[in-house]
């Protein structure tokens, strides 16, 4: 974006915005809604968890920012040396092809072999709601009148059935060294498990069959190859298709047993050049998903930004996310939310129920212990200069509540009668100033333009002169 600022679209970028705007009115039943507000403040701000922000939900930074984003869900609980789950994840694959789904292929490598009955399509919708419940978010507050303060507000903190078909084979084709564990469809897809010897033989087995992979392929099959890993393959079958309602490809998702936490990512650096978004959604029921093998850190969070951006987020949010991304070497993973799907504050959208979550694939799923599923939303850049390895998880017991938060505080713009009036005009005109000052060093916007476009509180707003409140009555 450099420093092109005032208009809220972007050339490339699709935001879908929702927001909802509540403003609060102090005119009138004054001394009642004073009890009120004081009231609301001690029960909504000061609860059990720590961490409660008392923010109104403005609007928030999902996946559609990246018009190259894969997201995946992985949902796994417990740990390979101890729990009954341990080694049990559900896979949830949704990727943003475009072209024609007669082209689509996916090869996905998988640490063990894939029957019919362990593979499903998934409700689009499911991915929808866990990007709308962990997204970033931007909140905002309103300024009392300083004549009639209220007191508490300043220890407000700052800042989701298909039918198969097909049959089961084993089959071996001795020129290419490739090895047809089984063949089916679910759903729309048509899917093959394969185990191979060598890469250049199953590239040309994938090519002679019909799968539209990209040329030299094989340099990033041959690791996998070692491991004696297999390959899920899947491309559109036209005819399923055709029977059903869906206007785009289904998620996919596969369930398995294996000690290996990990996802594959290199496969899919041969379609592109240019980086590539990825946002995984980490289901647990312990606490956080890290990486071991890639550092993670935490988005920028809980500052105070000028009201302008409130329609301008999404040119905020992605140049502050690539101003980071630049800043950390472009090699490591962006903690955007973590979160005990319990509850939520401020609340983007509502915690997924418990159908919802059976359908992101939790299966150990408890409506009893619902405060012990944990999210953790990862946001990777990744190319294949700076993410040479695939991404390697564990699970912790941590349960450190975060997310990406932004904060516009609007300043009270009637009229002021009273001597502290002067003060809070003071006050607030610093604080306009040193929103400027960390939305230029987040973003890295001119400082200059930034400032143009903030509507700063006026000397008239400030306390009335003293001959005036001689002579008003």
């Amino acid at each position: 974006m450099g420093d092109k600022l005032g208009k809220g679209k972007g050339k490339k970028w699709t935001y879908r915005n929702k927001q909802i705007f509540i403003k609060i009115s102090l005119k009138k039943m004054k001394k009642i809604l004073t009890l009120i507000s004081l009231l609301l403040i001690i029960f909504l701000c000061f609860p059990s968890s720590v961490l409660a922000f008392c923010g109104f939900y403005v609007a928030k930074a999902d996946s559609k920012l990246y018009n190259q984003a894969s997201q995946v869900i992985i949902a796994r609980n417990g740990n390979p040396q101890g729990g009954t789950f341990g080694e049990r994840t559900v896979l949830t694959m949704a990727n943003d092809y475009q072209g024609n789904v007669k082209d689509f292929a996916l090869v996905v490598p998988v640490p063990v072999p894939i029957k019919e009955d362990q593979v499903n399509v998934g409700n689009p919708k499911i991915i929808e709601r866990l990007d709308a419940f962990s997204a970033p978010r931007l909140v905002e507050y309103f300024d009392n009148d300083p004549c009639q303060p209220v007191y508490l507000m300043d220890n407000m903190p700052s800042a989701a059935e298909t039918t198969r078909g097909g049959r089961n084979q084993m089959q071996k084709n001795e020129t290419f060294g490739v090895t047809v564990e089984s063949k089916f469809t679910v759903g729309e897809y048509d899917i093959v498990i394969l185990s191979a010897k060598e890469s250049d033989g199953l590239e040309k087995w994938l090519i002679s069959n019909g799968y539209n992979i990209p040329k030299g392929a094989k340099e990033l099959l041959q690791p996998y190859i070692r491991q004696k890993m297999k390959f899920f393959v899947a491309k559109v079958n036209l005819t399923e298709l055709s029977k059903s309602d869906y206007q785009s490809l289904r998620p996919l998702m596969i369930a398995y047993e294996s000690p290996k936490f990990m996802l594959p990512i290199r496969l899919g650096m041969v379609n592109s050049k240019q980086a590539q978004d990825l946002i995984v959604y980490l289901l647990s029921g312990e606490g956080q998903t890290e990486l071991t093998n890639y550092r993670t850190v935490k988005i920028p969070s809980n500052v105070d930004i000028p009201e302008f951006v409130e329609k301008q987020f999404a040119d905020f949010y992605k140049s502050m996310f690539t101003r980071s991304y630049e800043k950390e070497g472009k090699k490591v993973a962006f903690l955007e939310y973590a979160w005990n799907m319990g509850n939520c504050d401020p609340c983007s959208a509502e915690p997924l129920n418990p159908e919802e979550l059976k359908q992101a694939g939790v299966f150990w799923y408890n409506p009893r212990g619902f405060n012990d599923l944990f999210i953790t939303r990862l946001h990777i850049r990744y190319d294949r200069t700076h993410f040479p390895e695939d991404l390697k998880f564990q699970n912790t017991s941590n349960q450190q509540l975060f997310q990406g938060r932004y904060v516009i505080r609007h300043p009270y713009r009637e009229k002021i009668t009273c001597d502290a009036g002067q003060e809070y005009h003071k006050q607030t005109r610093e604080r306009q100033e040193k929103e400027a000052q960390t939305l230029a060093n987040l973003t890295g916007w001119n400082l200059a333009k930034i400032k143009q476009q903030i509507d700063f509180i006026k000397p008239e707003n400030a306390s009335l002169p003293w001959w005036r409140k001689l002579w008003d009555n």
